[in-house]
């Protein structure tokens, strides 16, 4: 089973968790701080990551900072009021998520 195809709907949760914790961050960054938390397990592609960034920006869940650093300029996302509530309820149906699965895998503990 490809593991990717897996965590593909935790995506956002992921995201919006990460902004909650550090505030502002931009993409690259985000993509490696899974990648450290994980120990390499997860890896975020850009083709995953910008399209739900952009979508979360158009939603009003995320607000976009930028900031010229030299000779370019970089993209600084953070969580708008209404993207800490949804942070909060992703949390929420993650968790239930979760739980619903170690139903299945796992009843003794459940």
């Amino acid at each position: 089973m490809n593991k990717s195809n897996l965590y593909k709907g935790c995506l956002e949760p992921i995201l919006l968790k990460l902004l909650k914790e550090n505030g502002r961050m931009y993409g690259y960054e985000m993509t490696q701080k899974v990648k450290a938390l994980t120990a390499g397990e997860l890896k975020i592609t850009e083709g995953a990551l910008y399209p739900l960034l952009h979508r979360l920006e158009a939603e009003g869940i995320l607000e976009v900072e930028m900031e010229n650093l030299g000779n370019r300029v970089r993209k600084y996302y953070s969580l708008t009021a209404s993207g800490k509530k949804e942070q909060a309820r992703s949390m929420i149906e993650l968790e239930a998520f979760k739980n619903t699965l170690q139903l299945i895998f796992n009843p003794k503990l459940a």
